[in-house]
């Protein structure tokens, strides 16, 4: 296989990348590295917005995999009609877990000891002492269970939660216990005091957490959003944060980036993180790693990782 593979990362630093192919990197310059329609093989640049990542898409006539280093795949879907059929698309599954799950984690840590308001008043010289809820002896709900949810139930283990309850699009057994459809959610939402999201975007997925999913959180609860910030109705959500009814910690927002005059900001209860929950120094070995085997798979015509749909082929 001669033909093109576009990389957003240098394919000089890609260790054990397979001979054959013509490695090109692109990570959103304006100009092209080749001629579009001689890709194969395109790497989607990583954190780069939906209209830069699609561009080249149409002029990529003989492409054969788009591979993105993200989780979700809503920031390519415009672009994949331009596609043609038998194009299959994958995801960076096994990437992000470490980092998405850490920040989870961090999240909620930080918002039910306090850690923001300590921050503030360390600035102020203030010594704020008082008494805080703990993460161990609550009740967690994961709602959208793939391998970043599995991850971040695999980090909440230790910290003595009471129940983890799995939520997903179709019920299943794993070996920790049952994952619930998402029929079940409205009667699961009521007894759990951290609600965390971690689901793809989708149709079904988009407006998920709205005025009756969050009407159902039990006083007190904290909303985490790992996902997308359209899962989350942001209208919704400030007329309950605002009444002090429930707290939230959100990495991604509904508009994103939040513009600096966004009520959002000021919200009571609110801790707000700036769509980091990927970008650290676990991404770029774990990247690295899914390249190089995605493409030696490619170039010896063996089944690809992480296969989210193929153009042309029906869904159901």
């Amino acid at each position: 296989m001669t033909a093109d593979v576009w990389l957003p990362i240098p394919p000089d630093e890609i260790e054990g990348l397979p001979e054959g192919p013509d490695y090109r990197f692109w990570n959103g310059a304006q100009d092209f590295p080749a001629d579009p329609a001689e890709c194969a093989f395109y790497v989607v640049p990583y954190m780069k917005p939906s209209p830069l990542c699609v561009r080249p898409l149409g002029r990529m006539s003989n492409v054969r995999v788009v591979q993105t280093l993200s989780a979700g795949i809503d920031h390519v879907e415009p672009g994949l009609g331009h596609l043609p059929d038998g194009v299959r698309l994958c995801n960076a599954r096994g990437v992000h877990e470490a980092s998405t799950g850490e920040l989870t984690l961090a999240l909620i840590l930080a918002s039910l000891r306090g850690i923001p308001d300590f921050v503030r008043a360390q600035d102020r010289g203030e010594w704020l002492g008082g008494f805080r809820p703990a993460l161990a002896d609550k009740n967690v709900l994961i709602v959208g269970y793939g391998s970043i949810g599995e991850a971040i139930e695999d980090r909440l283990v230790p910290f003595e939660v009471a129940r983890v309850a799995r939520v997903a699009r179709s019920e299943r057994t794993t070996a920790r216990g049952p994952v619930h459809p998402l029929t079940e959610l409205p009667a699961l939402l009521p007894e759990a005091d951290v609600v965390i999201l971690s689901t793809p975007l989708t149709e079904t997925t988009r407006g998920l957490a709205g005025a009756d999913f969050l009407s159902r959180m039990k006083d007190g609860a904290l909303l985490v959003n790992v996902a997308r910030g359209p899962v989350v109705d942001t209208k919704a959500l400030l007329a309950e944060l605002e009444s002090g009814r429930i707290t939230a910690a959100l990495d991604v927002t509904d508009p994103e980036p939040l513009a600096r005059e966004h009520p959002l900001w000021r919200a009571p209860g609110v801790l707000i993180s700036p769509h980091v929950g990927g970008p650290t120094s676990a991404f770029l070995p774990r990247a690295k790693r899914l390249l190089v085997d995605q493409l030696n798979r490619y170039v010896n015509r063996e089944p690809l990782r992480n296969v989210i749909l193929t153009t042309g082929a029906p869904t159901g």
